[in-house]
């Protein structure tokens, strides 16, 4: 009776560490047949959810549970990723739609219920870690591997929501710097069509410009509707353009209307003015 008391405290302690669930494999290490572990779920003292893993003592819903009896039941290796781990990183909402894992192996471990297995070309181990005891992607990889499987603006949030939480998100994942959908929507043009890329919400002197292409001494404007409509925006736009003309930068507008319904149009104009040539930005003085 001792014994069982022992184990069943040993069960416990295992799986308050991992969200209420425990493993086939942990379970025959506390000691119990298979016979003992039918016996207990159907006394109710587990629950299974999937091949493997079971739930101690009750089954109450939580995403952290789910997250960990989906790694739990694929073996060792495998990694919370994609958007579930984009959700533990608290960078995306979570939804109730099947849980992401990743395998370092692309072969074996059959398809599970409520599980969407990925298998990439490489994991390697400083791409994953543990957050709330969950093996995960590390938010880099995790922030790479979402660029296939979200929309340019839920990546774009994901990135900014990492970014304001001081992850390691990496050198390979960009920051945008843009204040506005216009901008965003004008950035994702430029990568879309393979432009160089320019600097975003440059200062020069004391002006703040959209986009600047250093080297091409090419500066382009996104004009929003409601930051640029009447007169004294209207002139505070062409003293600007004097300014930046004057110490030989060329400036672009570009409408909210040009850059969401007429994207070739802008990208034609905007090709053969940027043709690398030497030189850099002076200052430019506000006035």
């Amino acid at each position: 009776m001792e014994q069982k008391g022992a184990r069943d405290m040993w069960i416990a302690k295992r799986a308050a560490l991992q969200h209420g669930v425990i493993s086939l494999t942990q379970l025959h290490d506390a000691g119990l047949s298979d016979t003992a572990i039918s016996k207990r779920c159907r006394s109710g003292r587990l629950h299974r959810l999937h091949r493997g893993v079971y739930a101690v003592g009750h089954t109450a819903p939580s995403n952290e549970r789910r997250w960990m009896a989906a790694v739990l039941t694929l073996g060792d290796g495998a990694v919370l990723s994609h958007r579930s781990a984009a959700a533990l990183w608290e960078l995306l909402p979570s939804t109730d739609g099947p849980v992401d894992i990743s395998l370092p192996s692309r072969s074996g471990r059959r398809r599970r219920q409520g599980i969407r297995i990925h298998r990439p070309e490489s994991l390697r181990p400083q791409e994953t870690t543990r957050r709330n005891g969950i093996p995960v992607t590390s938010p880099a990889r995790t922030l790479a591997d979402l660029r296939y499987v979200v929309s340019e603006g839920a990546l774009r949030r994901a990135i900014r929501q990492a970014d304001f939480l001081g992850l390691p998100i990496g050198p390979d994942i960009e920051v945008d710097g843009t204040r506005s959908e216009l901008e965003r929507r004008f950035l994702w043009l430029c990568r879309r069509h393979h432009l160089p890329k320019p600097a975003v919400n440059m200062r020069i002197g004391g002006l703040t410009v959209d986009f600047c292409w250093v080297a091409q001494k090419l500066i382009v404007e996104t004009d929003g509707y409601q930051a640029h409509r009447g007169r004294a925006a209207f002139e505070d736009d062409r003293d600007r353009d004097l300014k930046l003309r004057a110490v030989g930068l060329e400036v672009q507008h570009l409408s909210y209307r040009q850059v969401f319904e007429e994207p070739d149009e802008v990208i034609a104009v905007l090709k053969p003015l940027l043709v690398p040539e030497l030189g850099g930005i002076p200052a430019v003085r506000a006035r």
